[in-house]
């Protein structure tokens, strides 16, 4: 049962010097939570409002101890303003940036305010996909950008759930927009020729947005063989880097990774080796490429694009080839995935590099598949079906098995029309036949031109005489 009472306090008469005790003029409530805890709460200076607000405190407790009563009722009458301050810090208590809470936060009051809503009470799903449309149509967003604000909104919302601020998580079914459909960027590759000649047109080069020629050459390299973002490439330090290891890596900080948590990328030697002599003259615990402290808005990662296309016009590349397709900073993302691919790397052993999610999103947006590859591709397809002439001329010939070497039935074979892979050439004694186990290695034309992998042993239960072989070099 609450209790009504007036709190006293002590004060020194300034008359007398003597200490008086005094009541307050605005009464108190204590009460018993269903919970067991005693809580005292500020009523009115009058006394019947008070005796009614502990009225209502008990009602609620007890409603509460019933379960008839909404758990987040104090939530959802807090601003939602209140809330996303509250995830911002929640975001850096994580370990994320500074720049990432206030970008997400940022970016989740951006369509509270755009929707007009004020309290949890107010959010509505559809408000937020009509308002993201709105900011598409009139130009003020891409699919992509309206993607991310989407992304951040229903991390706040999820966070909600999670904290015990909101029973339900009311925008976790809402689904991007297919950035497909998008006549944006789209980034190609360059092949190894040319990204040389940009690294060395780099290297040559003044120094752009605080980095040096060697510099810009050693970034590009680096992104291109690590497939590093600008991002994380940004964060690292002499400290990051463990060149002196049987297996050299580079460590980027859950801060700075995109996967939020920390990732440890392996070097190939020959990069770790330029990175041992480049590094050497790089003060400890500082950027290994740093950016403008006074315009961060001006520093390299915010203008790598720029920066790139300034050395791809030194190197004589275009920096938009006339399919449309750029070469951006990220597009070195790009190289080094589809160099991994075009060097035959396992797709699994490829997501893992990359740091993918998905294997579709390995394979899908960052490989990048030339003509010259499918064209490599459908050489290593069996032979074309032979027809007609050539098709009787194969049987006639004992010729027209797989391609691929293997063993074949045992055979007659004339004797003046072998020859092995141990010598250029050999032939057998004029009109002799021997019953062998010949390996084809290919079978295209008549007879003379048939070579076999010649072994010792040949049918089951036999041996190859060699001594009837006689070799035309001796």
């Amino acid at each position: 049962m609450a209790y009504i009472f007036r709190p006293t306090y002590v004060r020194t008469d300034p008359r007398t010097g003597k200490k008086v005790r005094r009541k307050l003029k605005k009464w108190h409530i204590r009460f018993r939570c269903p919970d067991g805890r005693v809580l005292r709460v500020a009523g009115y200076t009058d006394k019947e409002a008070t005796r009614q607000l502990a009225a209502r405190l008990e009602k609620k407790a007890a409603r509460q101890q019933e379960g008839m009563i909404d758990p987040f009722e104090e939530h959802l009458k807090r601003p939602l303003a209140e809330h996303v301050e509250d995830f911002r810090s929640y975001l850096k208590a994580k370990g994320n940036t500074s720049d990432y809470a206030k970008k997400t936060s940022s970016r989740v009051q951006a369509i509270l305010n755009g929707c007009q809503f004020v309290r949890l009470t107010d959010v509505s799903p559809s408000a937020v996909v009509e308002w993201l449309a709105e900011e598409r149509q009139a130009g003020r967003m891409s699919i992509r950008t309206s993607n991310y604000y989407l992304r951040d909104v229903k991390a706040f919302s999820r966070w909600m759930v999670k904290d015990r601020r909101a029973g339900d998580n009311l925008l976790g079914h809402l689904s991007p927009a297919n950035v497909d459909v998008e006549d944006g960027l789209e980034r190609r590759t360059l092949d190894p020729a040319d990204f040389a000649t940009v690294v060395a047109a780099a290297k040559r080069g003044q120094t752009l947005y605080r980095l040096t020629g060697v510099d810009r050459a050693t970034l590009y390299t680096v992104a291109a063989f690590t497939g590093l973002r600008a991002g994380e490439l940004r964060s690292l330090t002499p400290e990051s880097f463990d060149l002196e290891s049987e297996s050299p890596t580079v460590e980027v900080e859950a801060a700075y990774s995109k996967r939020r948590r920390k990732d440890v990328q392996p070097l190939r030697p020959d990069l770790a080796a330029l990175l041992r002599d480049y590094l050497r003259d790089k003060p400890a615990g500082q950027a290994v490429w740093p950016g403008d402290p006074d315009a961060p808005s001006n520093s390299w990662w915010f203008k790598g694009a720029d920066m790139i296309r300034a050395d791809l016009e030194a190197a004589g590349i275009d920096f938009r080839d006339k399919d449309g397709q750029v070469f951006d900073f990220h597009a070195l993302r790009h190289q080094f995935i589809s160099s991994l691919a075009a060097a035959g790397v396992h797709p699994k052993i490829a997501q893992t590099l990359a740091r993918h999610s998905t294997i579709t999103l390995t394979m899908d947006r960052y490989t990048h598949v030339g003509l010259f590859d499918q064209t490599a591709a459908l050489d290593k397809l069996p032979a074309l079906p032979a027809t007609g002439s050539e098709l009787e001329r194969m049987k006639a010939t004992g010729t027209d098995g797989a391609h691929s070497p293997q063993h074949s039935p045992v055979r007659e074979i004339p004797c003046n029309s072998v020859r092995t892979a141990d010598t250029e050439r050999t032939e057998m004694t004029t009109g002799c036949h021997r019953r062998k186990t010949p390996k084809f290695q290919a079978s295209e034309g008549s007879c003379d031109r048939m070579r076999t992998f010649e072994t010792e042993e040949g049918p089951r239960g036999g041996t190859v005489d060699t001594r009837d072989l006689k070799s035309l070099g001796a």
